[in-house]
């Protein structure tokens, strides 16, 4: 299994923007086969830089995490993403 974990922060990190993001993540929920599961919410990892929501994604292998960033569910929420954080760090790691 491959667990796919990203770090945002965001230009503007009010409540109602960050489950805005959240939301937009969850909508993918159910609509991309090769994602086993997906969860959002604020930083739980405890990060030594501090980072307003943590998306983690699992997968069966490497593989079906390239169809899901190259998914047509995926891309539109990144476009979004991509205009309202202001950095983002991720990680990837099997198990």
């Amino acid at each position: 299994m491959i667990k796919h974990i990203v770090m945002y922060k965001l230009n503007d990190p009010t409540i109602e923007n960050k489950k805005a993001l959240q939301d937009k993540f969850l909508s993918m929920k159910g609509k991309i086969d090769v994602l086993l599961d997906i969860e959002s919410g604020v930083d739980v990892l405890l990060s030594q830089r501090s980072y307003d929501v943590v998306l983690i994604c699992t997968f069966n292998s490497l593989e079906d995490m390239t169809i899901y960033k190259n998914s047509e569910v995926h891309i539109p929420v990144m476009n979004y993403v991509h205009s309202v954080v202001k950095e983002s760090h991720s990680v990837d790691f099997e198990f």
